[in-house]
């Protein structure tokens, strides 16, 4: 059945607004995947704040060309599906690369990072980044190292009073103790 003219502006237009709302893309072929794993893989996908549509290789490419992106005609042959990162760009590369690793029905063809066309070895270069809530944690901890150390610096002398008082304190009481 065909896709009427209007219908096809509206696809347009959805692509255009997952396009515009992410900050990777990737793409990928899908032969063979089962309903339950497209569910597992969009949940995981989720998870990671995006989103995997199967898309009309068409339109994708007309939304894509005009988001300003680099097309390359032969990753627009077959079946097409594109996981939309919204919030975590390394969790949707992880959360694809590793089911395509677990599954021999889906494979990347290339992606976008941050509208610059990336090839499928830079993704899953991506997807060994960790993920979002991990790097702010380590970078907490580099922010907050430097003031608690500064503060153990700062605390070091008035220690290094209480001990020689203490020890003084306790020397004198030593020989009334005798």
């Amino acid at each position: 059945m065909a896709i009427s003219k209007q219908k096809k502006q509206e696809i347009i237009a959805q692509y255009a607004d997952w396009i515009g709302r992410s900050g990777a893309l990737v793409l990928t072929k899908y032969i063979g995947l089962t309903v339950s794993d497209l569910d597992k893989l969009r949940a995981d996908i989720r998870e990671a704040g995006g989103e995997f549509h199967i898309v009309k290789n068409t339109l994708a490419k007309i939304a894509l060309e005009q988001a300003g992106m680099e097309i390359k005609e032969e990753d627009f042959q077959g079946d097409t599906a594109v996981g939309f990162a919204f919030q975590d760009s390394p969790g949707l590369a992880k959360a694809i690369v590793d089911f395509a690793d677990e599954s021999d029905f889906v494979e990347i063809k290339m992606g976008y990072l941050n509208g610059q066309l990336v090839s499928p070895a830079e993704i899953i270069a991506l997807a060994k980044v960790p993920p979002l809530p991990v790097v702010r944690a380590q970078l907490l901890g580099t922010l907050s190292a430097p003031a608690s150390k500064l503060a153990r610096i700062l605390a070091e002398p008035g220690r290094q009073i209480a001990g020689v008082l203490k020890a003084y304190s306790e020397k004198g009481a030593a020989p009334e103790a005798a």
